[in-house]
């Protein structure tokens, strides 16, 4: 996939702040209860922070698809926001998967929001897919992030400040905490997607890189999901695909989540033996493992989390239990 069929130029938009504990919901309430929320005179008082922190709070909502513009809004320049239908899927009070975000996958979930198309973090999305180096500081990142979005688009290119910007809340995001005299404790902490553990610190240099291997918090129903949200975009009418696509593609899950193909399948078979019904299957034609299933993705997708989600927890942990690598592809 293009970075330009998969984005969206926006920029900085976030006003410095990564996405802060509790902001996911309150983003969604805000917009449920009231479409101008965050252009209200008295946003700051309703939501309790200040001016610049509602419009990051906006804009973590739009970038993780909870909410989006209000196409009925009279403000074109600066819309009101609803609820999208995913948002309540995940949110709503009374029926959502997961309204206090109480289980690890909901994270897992988000961070495959904020990469998946359209996105509105170009700059994240380019060092998650076209970013190779195996070590890198934060001016290497910035350094290929603003090559590659030059390279890949016809956009016209980010002011520098713009892009260091995003480069700097998706390192507060993902990379492990530093104590610097200016850092305050609710900035380490406060923090949820860093428990991802996708960016580390190599012990040998204090260089970053991101994290290669299986991810022993991603559910494999999250996984699948991934899988199926991504070809409901790319191609709807499909009813197969290569683990090697998904795994190698700029913008699919494999890249969101720094799985190899092997590592793919080792977290898809929990979802596909125990919460498909049949309706997905692993298998590998002539050597080439692929993923394949009756029914609309989208729709299968949506309904791989509903049983996910409403599954009993203890059950639904033991059952996705990653099997070992050695078990293969059947």
């Amino acid at each position: 996939m293009r970075l330009e069929d998969a984005a969206r130029p926006t920029f900085a938009r976030h006003e410095t702040f990564h996405p802060r504990y509790g902001w996911f919901r309150k983003a969604f309430d805000a917009a449920t209860e009231n479409s101008e929320a965050f252009t209200d005179p008295d946003a700051t008082v309703e939501l309790g922070v200040g001016k610049n922190m509602v419009r990051a709070i906006r804009f973590w909502g739009l970038a993780a698809k909870l909410i989006e513009d209000d196409p009925n809004s009279a403000n074109k320049r600066a819309p009101g926001v609803i609820p999208t239908e995913f948002g309540r899927m995940l949110f709503d009070t009374d029926t959502g998967w997961d309204p206090y975000m109480e289980d690890p996958g909901t994270l897992w979930l988000l961070h495959w929001k904020l990469l998946s198309p359209r996105c509105l973090l170009p700059v994240w999305w380019v060092a998650f897919n076209e970013f190779h180096a195996v070590e890198f500081d934060v001016e290497e990142l910035e350094l290929a992030c603003s090559g590659g979005i030059d390279a890949a688009s016809s956009w016209q290119s980010p002011h520098p400040s713009s892009l260091r910007k995003d480069v700097t809340a998706l390192m507060r995001t993902f990379a492990p905490a530093e104590r610097t005299s200016r850092t305050s404790i609710d900035d380490i902490l406060d923090c949820p997607l860093r428990e991802l553990g996708l960016i580390t610190r190599s012990q040998a240099t204090g260089r970053h890189r991101f994290a290669i291997g299986t991810k022993p918090t991603l559910p494999s129903a999250i996984a699948a999901y991934s899988v199926l949200d991504y070809i409901a975009f790319t191609d709807p009418g499909a009813n197969t695909v290569l683990l090697s696509r998904m795994a190698d593609e700029a913008g699919a899950p494999g890249r969101a989540f720094r799985l190899t193909e092997s590592e793919l399948a080792e977290t898809l078979r929990p979802a596909v033996e125990f919460l498909a019904d049949g309706d997905l299957s692993l298998a590998s034609p002539a050597g080439a493992a692929q993923l394949a299933w009756n029914g609309e993705p989208s729709k299968l997708a949506a309904s791989m989390l509903d049983r996910y989600f409403k599954a009993d927890f203890d059950t639904a942990r033991a059952q996705m239990t990653a099997i070992p690598l050695s078990a293969g592809v059947s």
